[in-house]
């Protein structure tokens, strides 16, 4: 079956895993971590790509981003890894490719599930046992979004300054939203959006994709069609209907 096409738009965040080839480890001590966040920085500014969130996984790396232009998010992963691979072959004497084909990405609806995805992202330490907290956890954007931490390879998204008038009330006001368990159906509409390379969001949003490319494109289940996701009180959840970036 052929592998379906990737979509990158200007100005819709994306979010991007790549992992390491045959799920081995990317990353062997403090030093490659502080690299590659060092070259991420570098190519995002060059490349005009806004990162909002990151979680750098033993074996694998979550990125949340907006590009200007559609075609730099590539621009970005081949100068990162024209960095970051060469380094990590001549470090621990190896040779060969250090990830899994091609990088999976989806785009993100920002009303619908941005905070979310970030959630998500910074979340996954803790998912994955490294730590109880991500708070703890050294290498997630985590700590500069929740508490303010230096971090010059992030630039907040719009919608994240909308939690509050000033930097100290919207780090509280993210931290909040962690104290919150984030749901199951969310969790399985992210997972599946990435896995089929497809967006995450509405119908409004895939139609807006479709609109501006000629392709309708939105995550299929497979098997029997899931329920209706409903909230706390058991009505349909029904998310806000907007433009193609939310």
């Amino acid at each position: 079956m052929p592998r379906r096409p990737r979509i990158h738009l200007d100005g819709v965040p994306l979010h991007i895993v790549q992992r390491g080839h045959n799920r081995q480890p990317c990353f062997f001590a403090d030093a490659d971590y502080l690299a590659y966040l060092e070259w991420l920085n570098d190519a995002a500014r060059h490349t005009g790509c806004q990162i909002h969130a990151y979680a750098l996984m033993t074996n694998h790396v979550h990125l949340l981003l907006t590009p200007g232009d559609a075609q730099a998010i590539s621009r970005m992963m081949v100068s990162l890894g024209r960095r970051y691979v060469p380094y990590i072959n001549a470090t621990y004497r190896r040779s060969g490719t250090l990830w899994e084909g091609r990088y999976k990405s989806s785009l993100v609806q920002s009303e619908a599930y941005l905070l979310a995805c970030m959630r998500y992202i910074e979340l996954n330490p803790v998912r994955a046992g490294l730590c109880s907290d991500p708070a703890h956890y050294r290498w997630s954007s985590y700590r500069a979004n929740a508490l303010g931490d230096s971090a010059p390879q992030l630039t907040p998204h719009p919608l994240y300054t909308t939690l509050g008038a000033d930097d100290a009330s919207r780090q509280a006001a993210y931290r909040e939203l962690f104290h919150q368990v984030l749901p199951d159906t969310t969790i399985a509409d992210i997972r599946l959006a990435l896995h089929q390379t497809q967006p995450l969001g509405n119908n409004r949003f895939f139609d807006a994709i479709e609109q501006a490319t000629g392709q309708r494109r939105e995550a299929k289940p497979r098997g029997r069609p899931r329920k209706a996701a409903q909230d706390a009180d058991g009505n349909p959840r029904q998310m806000g209907l907007s433009g193609l970036d939310g």
